[in-house]
């Protein structure tokens, strides 16, 4: 695709644009139910199958189809991080209206994060192509992996990046609001909620790194890895608030990414010397897997509503009272004039 340099900062300009209409939508802290995370996710959804729609009809269907069969990917593969997301604000009880915050940050830096990403496998690609051979056995062995651990869960109080970050950072014992730093007896501390950010940030790394190879599997276009990337990112905040009750209906779903991921490993293997498989056809895999295992799921759960995950006897962290919250003192001292001595 030859991409013009006015249509990438014009992507750009447009994800800049919403996610401030989404920070200020959402600049009170408030707890985000069920309708309105439904219509975040429409809106998003909404826009991810509108640009794919326009990469249809300027470029054609073939890089439209690889749009489409990149953005499926990223999509199915973002509900299994909204499931760790989920895990993650259980443990901690990390207060239901806190929590977009949290996440909008947290895809903020996952967008940096999958750019950085993006622009490097891109790079190993061009210069040596044969690293296409270690991305494909990745994508095979982190599939095989997914299915063999499929009902193993994550203990967030054993996460690495957790504990570098206790014992690094001075931090509060509780909650401060939506406040990521507070000073106190002048002294600048991180509170739980910024913990929470640098795990979820971490989680998101480590998703990064299985599927930024899968989506090179379909696609080999930067602007199409990118944008796939970006929308389906863009939406997950509110999918996590659509979807976080109902984490225990969907029993087969990680099993079907974990399948998603062997096919796009297949699919790269044989790309590389021996047969291209036509984009439709893998994007009718792809669809027909998720589609099989979410109904599989569904069906074997049916009649099982909505419930939260079940929270530790002992929150972790507590809250700061309303007294602690008024004695907190300014978080950046302002420098006071200097004082020159007259005679």
């Amino acid at each position: 695709m030859n991409v013009p340099l006015w249509a990438w900062l014009a992507v750009l300009l447009f994800i800049v644009l919403m996610l401030a209409l989404d920070l200020f939508a959402h600049r009170k802290a408030h707890v985000i139910g069920v309708r309105e995370a439904a219509l975040w996710s429409a809106v998003w959804v909404a826009f991810g199958v509108g640009f794919g729609v326009l990469v249809w009809q300027v470029y054609g269907a073939e890089f439209g189809q690889q749009y489409f069969a990149g953005y499926l990917i990223e999509k199915s593969l973002a509900v299994d991080n909204v499931f760790i997301w989920a895990i993650i604000f259980t443990y901690f009880a990390v207060p239901r209206e806190y929590q977009h915050r949290v996440l909008f940050f947290g895809v903020l830096g996952a967008l940096v994060f999958r750019g950085i990403f993006i622009a490097a496998g891109s790079a190993i690609i061009a210069s040596a192509g044969w690293v296409l051979y270690i991305f494909a056995a990745f994508l095979l062995i982190t599939g095989y992996r997914m299915i063999r651990h499929r009902n193993d869960h994550l203990d967030p109080d054993k996460s690495r990046a957790l504990k570098l970050f206790r014992r690094h950072v001075p931090m509060t014992d509780d909650f401060h609001g939506q406040r990521f730093l507070i000073r106190r007896r002048g002294v600048l501390l991180a509170t739980p909620l910024l913990a929470v950010l640098v795990l979820v940030e971490a989680t998101d790394i480590i998703f990064a790194v299985d599927s930024i190879p899968a989506i090179f599997a379909v696609t080999d276009d930067v602007f199409l890895v990118f944008t796939a990337n970006a929308f389906a990112i863009l939406g997950l905040r509110a999918m996590y608030f659509l979807l976080a009750d109902l984490i225990h209906r969907f029993i087969y779903l990680k099993t079907g990414l974990a399948l998603v991921l062997i096919w796009v490993g297949i699919k790269m293997f044989l790309k590389i010397d021996i047969y291209y498989i036509p984009t439709p056809v893998s994007l009718a895999v792809i669809a027909a897997i998720l589609l099989v295992s979410v109904a599989a799921s569904l069906w074997a759960t049916r009649g099982q509503g909505r419930q939260p995950l079940p929270a530790p006897e002992r929150a972790p962290f507590g809250t700061a009272s309303p007294e602690e919250m008024a004695a907190l003192e300014p978080l950046w001292r302002r420098r006071e004039p200097s004082r020159s001595n007259h005679p």
